[in-house]
């Protein structure tokens, strides 16, 4: 499974613009992060993708862009890691970013040494971002699910592999929720309301509007 920009911004609760600002280089700093899966048009980002666009997210609320850039630079250069983002786990503060480990963090930024960390931040955990809720990541809604070991991670109905897409497109063609089970009979009309609901979520991030107002 590949995820198109809208998707991966509305699992990740960035903006279509961070998303496109991420991906490039500065003249003195590296890409946050680059699609692993393709970088040029068609923009295609992985599991391991949207996980660590949450994370940056989450990041992004305590500081800046520029110390963010500056500690990927720390990590990848410095401390040689080149691994996914998301095998990392990165705590920001409004001073720096650490790298934290079980029992201490290397700071990247200001290069203090190893500090200790008392609180890490869920990342898949659903968080509220300019007014709105970024839902859990594995369970986007009650009767949803994004598991990478089905169908690649699409959002499905949950305990089937059924596309969450496939069942929104009917209710949007007229179909009542009540009568989904005629095409699908193990969907009940509350998940084919909860795919319908997330669908629209996912579409809202095609509004120019919310992107200027969100960026």
């Amino acid at each position: 499974m590949s995820y198109e920009p809208k998707l991966a911004a509305a699992l990740s609760g960035a903006t279509l613009r961070q998303l496109s600002h991420w991906r490039r280089s500065t003249a003195v700093r590296g890409a946050v992060l680059v699609p692993e899966l393709s970088a040029s048009r068609p923009i295609l980002y992985s599991f391991r993708d949207v996980v660590a666009l949450r994370a940056c997210v989450h990041w992004r609320q305590d500081t800046s862009l520029q110390k963010i850039r500056r500690a990927l630079d720390t990590l990848r250069d410095d401390l040689n890691e080149h691994e996914h983002l998301s095998r990392y786990r990165l705590v920001a503060s409004a001073d720096t970013i650490y790298l934290a480990a079980p029992d201490h963090a290397v700071d990247l930024v200001q290069k203090r040494g190893n500090l200790v960390i008392h609180e890490m931040v869920d990342v898949l955990a659903p968080f509220y971002r300019n007014g709105r809720q970024i839902p859990n990541l594995l369970h986007p809604r009650e009767h949803l699910s994004v598991d990478p070991l089905v169908r690649g991670g699409e959002p499905v109905i949950e305990g089937t592999r059924i596309p969450a897409a496939e069942v929104a497109a009917l209710l949007q063609d007229g179909v009542p929720p009540e009568s989904i089970r005629d095409f699908y009979p193990g969907v009940t009309a509350a998940a084919a309301r909860d795919a319908a609901d997330f669908t629209a979520y996912v579409d809202s991030y095609s509004d120019e509007g919310f992107r200027q107002a969100a960026s």
